[in-house]
């Protein structure tokens, strides 16, 4: 460790600063463990151009003014923000655990990973995401209903959510991009008989409207129009327009702070976890969209809630275990309560009733 690198030592160590993640140190925070965020920034929620299936937010609010707001709440309960990226992490002889960051070093007690995935992209052209180029059916296929939509994939799971938004919209068109499609002869049927159109010709520029929407795309030469009319003939190519659409290439997950811990790793590359966020190894926890189940805010704060309360469970001082009775005798009232004096006096300040 240089002499420019700062450490810093907690009871709980985050890394991620996403929904799941700030969830969980709030709950850490504010049952009171000493806890920090290590956000490098960016993120999948943060591109969010407008938030939805979250109760109680309204849809104008951008992805960052959302985890803007958030980070406000985890500061003012005493939790500390640190913007680095975590590079590498270990177990001391002592138990600790040690992360490494590109500006900082931060020992912990317990750790929860909430590192996420990156959607793979295609190749461009593409319409601008979150206006026109989406990846979450579960979040934006209301927003095309009764509109004319494409899924950009080759995969089985590709064709899967070409036929799920036939349950919004009768303009469905699913677009390999030139390449072969990889789904079975059983999808393929099932393709064939419902009104999706397959086009292969690849991608050859994109129109947006004046609000930056994505108007139309333009293909490579192709042949065909569509009896709805949205479809012409323009130039080398045809030119369809479409409100927007899902690419399906499947996800990277960040998983490589959790394979160094040791973490057991699901095939598909989430990391395996417990019903609250509980991993292979004692004190590791990992929230969020790099583990299995629906990547959705609503669900990542759950699980991010779930941790944190779990996290407490562990680490509370009170009511003591029998065995530690024995050994230590009964509570003194010196020693209660039993969080941190720093963020007894913030939660105290905090109060605005009574």
């Amino acid at each position: 460790m240089s002499e420019d690198t700062d450490s810093h030592e907690y009871e709980v160590v985050v890394v991620g600063g996403g929904p799941a993640g700030m969830t969980a140190a709030l709950y850490s925070t504010r049952l009171g463990h000493q806890t920090a965020v290590v956000n490098r920034g960016g993120g999948r929620a943060a591109m969010m151009q407008e938030v939805h299936n979250l109760l109680g937010v309204r849809e104008e609010t951008s992805g960052a003014e959302f985890l803007g707001i958030g980070q406000e709440q985890l500061e003012e309960y005493g939790c500390d923000i640190h913007r680095d990226m975590v590079t590498s992490c270990a177990r001391s002889d002592d138990g600790a655990f040690r992360l490494s960051g590109n500006s900082g070093e931060y020992a912990a007690e317990m750790v929860v990973l909430a590192t996420g995935f990156n959607d793979v992209r295609p190749e461009p052209p593409l319409p601008r995401t979150g206006r026109g180029l989406h990846y979450c059916l579960h979040c934006d296929a209301h927003m095309f209903v009764d509109e004319s939509v494409y899924v950009m994939g080759r995969s089985e799971s590709a064709a899967h959510v070409a036929g799920i938004m036939l349950n919004f919209t009768d303009e469905v068109d699913l677009l390999t991009r030139g390449e072969d499609p990889e789904w079975s002869d059983e999808t393929a049927e099932m393709l064939d008989r419902h009104p999706i159109e397959v086009v292969h010709e690849d991608v050859s520029g994109v129109q947006n409207g004046e609000d930056g929407w994505l108007k139309a795309l333009e293909f490579e030469d192709s042949e065909g129009q569509n009896p709805s009319g949205s479809r012409t003939e323009s130039g080398d190519g045809t030119v369809r327009e479409y409100k927007g659409g899902f690419a399906m290439y499947g996800a990277e997950y960040n998983n490589g702070l959790a394979s160094e811990l040791g973490c057991d790793i699901n095939d598909d590359g989430t990391i395996e976890v417990g019903d609250h966020g509980e991993t292979s190894v004692e004190n590791v926890y990992a929230v969020g969209d790099c583990t299995p189940g629906h990547n959705q805010i609503p669900v990542a704060l759950g699980q991010g809630a779930k941790a944190g309360i779990d996290v407490h469970f562990q680490l509370r001082d009170f009511p003591r275990e029998p065995e530690e009775l024995d050994e230590l005798g009964p509570v003194r009232s010196e020693e209660v309560p039993g969080i941190p004096d720093e963020l007894l006096e913030q939660a105290v300040d905090f109060h605005t009733y009574g």
